[in-house]
């Protein structure tokens, strides 16, 4: 796992959702639809994206590739 990194996507309104996972999607560092970020694979970071799974798209990347 600690070669791979996450791009996570917010692709999905929060509108209509909990305040919980309004602070997830900003844990993350989520602002606007459509951003994306990288984090390294843990499973805190797992753990985050099955709160709002429903709101983002995620992709595993090798991590020598994300840094190119």
């Amino acid at each position: 796992m600690a070669n791979k990194r996450l791009r996570i996507t917010y692709v999905k309104s929060m509108i209509g959702y909990s305040g919980k996972q309004r602070e997830t999607l900003r844990s993350l560092g989520l602002h606007r639809l459509g951003q994306s970020v990288e984090h390294p694979d843990t499973p805190s970071v797992r753990g985050m994206i099955a709160k709002v799974q429903h709101l983002v798209r995620v992709e595993e990347r090798d991590e020598h590739l994300a840094r190119h």
